[in-house]
């Protein structure tokens, strides 16, 4: 019999017992080594990984990070891959893997290695360092399981269910700190030496008769003591040692998060894991794992979360049911691709929005990210910046370029606003044409949702008047204006000529175009120009804010123009 004692000091013959517990397992770490080679990258070359649960959807925060994964790879000259972490089956979401993939490529965060979805779309790989699934890398977690007990770094643990939730209510009540947590602490410790004494004997009945078990990581770290780690975001920091046996495989085989990590992260070659902060409180266990394992760690970096304002005025992490959080919800809101990643590059780098002002003519994938200058503390997210940062990307666009990003997301989520954006391409042309160009291009919307309300006047299937001119203003003055330009108006007239003529109109009724004079003096007349320019306006778009009016009656038309000054007079 050989005896296991609270630190496994005396056993004689660990390959036994991993012989014991994988005796299946005959391929050894050095052919992992040969099979996944270091890869061939030019120096400072960079690889990183997106590795995303299917459990539902892509967060806003998890697309922060995926930013960040591509920009560092991509600029650097190295890879990017995105693997997929199903190690907890039920967490699951059936399709959730091929909706991110998607959701990535709707982004154009573009990866070189990793699950793709082929022509016939089925999932497929490309890439020489996969499986990309962890679900299909169980193997290869096996070999690193027995050596480490081959090693007396890692035991089985053939615990009841009853004996695990004794664990679990001693690990919870040390985390929450209660009043007696030393007690509990002490508790907890004293649980986990139980498991850790058992003979051989014991393993080689309890495997006979079938019995489930788990491979636990023998903690070597005292928490009083601490490891100094440097994280290229948050600077220099100081871990307490783990002293926690952290399960590495469950009992089905597939490993905990901790031991995939820090194994697939080794074999992919992974020279940066980027991840959310709240990762933190495990990085003492994937220090002890590396070393345990004798692999070189990767560069972390931990990004701030981010944060949302509240109802109170504080912040609050943005949760997976505020409006945002979700990628798939920017599409159905119509925000353009450009416009998200624009802004999540002014929450990553604070010196975006000045290099962008300084290279207008660049794209926002030539921006060079630098991880010095990314957040420590939380970022906030806020609709309004992206809304000023989306109304400056689609102002840049073209009319054919906007055009066809408008009615690409109407065909989706307006089927029949895009029939009528497309039932006469050139003349929708030439509505998104207005005020587009040179230096100070109008910037209506931030959205291809906002486009509806503000040009749908343009189309008498949705014209109406929807505001009422204000009391102050005479209905005599009112119709005198309308019949008038009705009467006048001629679509050959230049802008100048045209605005001469309501100026005119203005003039005779006691409106003045002096607005010198009528800044200096208003009570000396009815109004100005500007009222006379209303009156049209609400008449012919049914809005007080519209594009140019000029251009405006251009597209229109001179007999829709008439017809619909007419139908005003007539209401009046």
């Amino acid at each position: 019999m050989i005896a296991v004692t609270a630190r496994m000091e005396y056993i004689m013959d660990y390959k036994y017992l991993s012989d014991l517990l994988f005796p299946n397992v005959t391929m050894t770490r050095e052919e992992l080594e040969e099979k996944y080679p270091p890869r061939q990258l030019p120096e400072g070359a960079k690889v990183t990984r997106f590795a995303p649960s299917p459990t539902g959807f892509v967060h806003f925060g998890g697309m922060y990070q995926a930013v960040v994964c591509e920009r560092l790879a991509h600029q650097s000259g190295g890879v990017f891959y995105l693997r997929i972490e199903d190690t907890d089956g039920q967490r699951e979401v059936s399709g959730a893997a091929e909706a991110l993939i998607r959701t990535l490529s709707d982004y154009g965060v573009n990866y070189d290695e990793g699950l793709v979805i082929d022509d016939n779309g089925e999932l497929s790989e490309k890439g020489a360092y996969g499986p990309y699934k962890q679900s299909k890398r169980a193997e290869l977690y096996h070999v690193f399981a027995k050596y480490l007990v081959s090693e007396g770094k890692a035991y089985p643990c053939f615990s009841t269910e009853e004996e695990l939730e004794e664990i679990q209510q001693a690990d919870k009540k040390a985390e929450i700190l209660a009043t007696d947590w030393h007690t509990a602490a002490e508790e907890k410790k004293a649980a986990m030496l139980a498991q850790r004494q058992f003979t051989i004997e014991e393993v080689e009945a309890h495997l006979k008769a079938g019995d489930p078990f788990v491979i636990r990581i023998l903690a070597d770290g005292d928490p009083e003591k601490k490891t100094k780690f440097t994280d290229l975001v948050k600077g220099n920091l100081e871990i307490p040692e783990n002293d926690e046996d952290f399960v590495l495989l469950k009992s089905d085989g597939i490993p905990t998060y901790h031991f995939a990590h820090a194994i697939d992260d080794h074999l992919m070659r992974t020279t940066h894991v980027i991840r959310g902060e709240d990762w933190l409180p495990s990085l003492s266990k994937h220090i002890q794992l590396f070393r345990y394992l004798g692999f070189k760690m990767p560069k972390y970096l931990h990004t701030a979360q981010i944060l949302k304002a509240d109802e109170n005025g504080g912040k609050k992490k943005l949760s997976k049911r505020d409006m945002g959080a979700k990628m798939d919800d920017y599409r159905q809101m119509g925000y353009a691709t450009e416009c998200v990643w624009e802004y999540l590059l002014t929450l990553l780098n604070s010196n975006f929005e000045e290099w962008h002002m300084q290279n207008v003519d660049k794209s926002y994938l030539d921006f060079p990210l630098n991880i010095k200058k990314m957040s420590v503390s939380g970022c906030l997210f806020d609709f309004v910046k992206l809304n000023d940062v989306s109304k400056n990307v689609l102002s840049k666009m073209t009319a054919d370029e906007i055009y066809d990003r408008v009615t690409d997301w109407a065909s989706e989520c307006d089927p029949e606003w895009a029939e009528l954006l497309t039932r006469n391409p050139e003349y929708t042309k030439r509505i998104f044409a207005i005020g587009r160009g040179g230096k100070k291009p109008r910037k209506d919307y931030a959205t291809f949702a906002d486009v509806k309300p503000l040009i749908g006047f343009f189309f008498d299937e949705l014209f109406s008047v929807n505001v009422q001119y204000d009391e102050k203003y005479s209905k005599s003055d009112i119709k005198a204006t309308l019949t008038a330009f009705r009467d006048r108006y001629d679509p050959d007239d230049d802008t100048d000529t045209w605005f001469a003529a309501i100026k005119d109109i203005g003039e005779s009724l006691g409106y003045t175009s002096n607005m010198k004079e009528y800044k200096a003096d208003p009570s000396k007349f009815k109004g100005n120009v500007a009222d006379i320019s209303m009156f049209l306006r609400v008449a012919v778009t049914g809005s007080l804010n519209s594009p140019d009016m000029y251009s405006v009656m251009q597209i229109l038309g001179e007999n829709r123009v008439k017809a619909r000054i007419s139908d005003m007079i007539e209401k009046l």
